[in-house]
């Protein structure tokens, strides 16, 4: 007889429970949130398991991989799909563990793509990056704010003048002078590891054949071809091209019942990250790009139709599509007509 486990990962300990092909529980536990400890408890069980589910979150991909590595069939549910379908039942730990058994048995759930550890790995630098930005920004903004409370306004600056302008402003009074050093120094720490960290991602790309291919398309910069490789991993698990675009969350809403058909906005399912980039690169081609391509004046075509919002939101789509097809054909951007070209 068949028997599948479902397991609610936890920090320390994760709530694992067993049924067999009718949904009879044949075991509850509670199992250190370890590889090795899992690994242990499903050997000792004393019979076979069919499948595993866990709940994709920040400690399962490891734990996916512990298991898959013992020999295991594993499968990384999706986070919306499984809270769903567990939506009409007290959340509790156990009551988590049964729901994700009973869906595994019954195969209504969607599995998700478990990362490499070298795309892990890159999305973990690209993380960091964005935090210490995030923080550098912060501090910036922060100092601003204290010196406009005492009528010092800092004005448009850049990144570079900006420190000479605060000792500027601050001169000659001795407690903002005092804040002021303190607040610089942490922002010229914050900036010389944002360098570094910045820096390296760089380095990947330019030694990346993929990430170099996919810049060539109009509005991909570095920092979105090495965060949209990352997010993908692996180009042959997505089937179809144009389904690159709902991967991210770029696909419109449908709710249907009876005679009421909407269609909304994007459903922004998936990783925002890579969405947000997106965006941005499709922001950058209309704005800033003057080089003409087929696929500015199709996005500007939209653009006088629908509005710029929704031109940036359906051209970011457009190069998801576009990226992932270039990837798997192993070509080029070519500008003369918007489509690939062989390398």
């Amino acid at each position: 007889m068949e028997n599948y486990a479902g397991i609610d990962v936890s920090l320390e300990l994760s709530s694992v429970c067993v049924v067999d092909a009718q949904g009879k529980i044949l075991k509850e536990a509670k199992v250190t949130s370890e590889p090795d400890a899992l690994v242990e408890f499903f050997e000792t069980l004393g019979f076979a398991v069919k499948r595993i589910g866990l709940e994709a979150g920040p400690l399962s991909q490891w734990l996916h991989a512990g298991l898959k590595t013992a020999g295991f069939e594993t499968v990384l549910l999706e986070t919306r799909h499984v809270k769903a379908a567990l939506s009409a039942t007290v959340k509790t730990d156990r009551k988590d563990a049964r729901g994700i058994a009973q869906l595994i048995r019954m195969g209504w759930f969607r599995a998700v793509h478990a990362k490499s550890i070298g795309a892990q790995e890159v999305r973990a630098l690209l993380v960091a990056r964005k935090q210490l930005l995030g923080r550098l920004i912060d501090v910036e903004l922060s100092i601003r704010g204290i010196l406009r409370g005492f009528g010092l306004k800092v004005g448009p600056v850049t990144r570079q003048n900006f420190e000479a302008r605060i000792r500027e402003l601050v001169a000659g009074q001795a407690t903002l002078e005092r804040i002021a050093i303190a607040m610089l120094s942490a922002r010229s720490a914050l900036k010389a590891e944002y360098g570094r960290l910045h820096k390296a991602v760089l380095a990947i790309v330019r030694d990346d054949a993929v990430c170099r291919r996919l810049m060539t398309v109009p509005g991909v910069g570095p920092l979105v071809a090495i965060t949209y490789k990352s997010a993908i991993d692996d180009p042959h698990r997505i089937v179809k091209s144009k389904a690159a675009g709902a991967l991210f969350g770029l696909t419109p809403k449908k709710y249907q019942s009876g005679e009421k058909d909407v269609t909304g906005g994007i459903t922004l399912a998936g990783d925002e990250i890579v969405r947000t980039v997106l965006y941005e690169a499709a922001n950058v081609l209309l704005s800033r790009i003057t080089r003409f391509s087929k696929l500015k004046r199709w996005g500007m075509d939209v653009a006088k139709r629908r509005g710029s919002k929704r031109a940036k939101v359906a051209l970011a789509r457009k190069l998801a599509v576009i990226l992932h097809r270039i990837w798997v054909d192993g070509t080029t951007y070519r500008w003369t007509d918007a489509g690939p070209i062989a390398a």
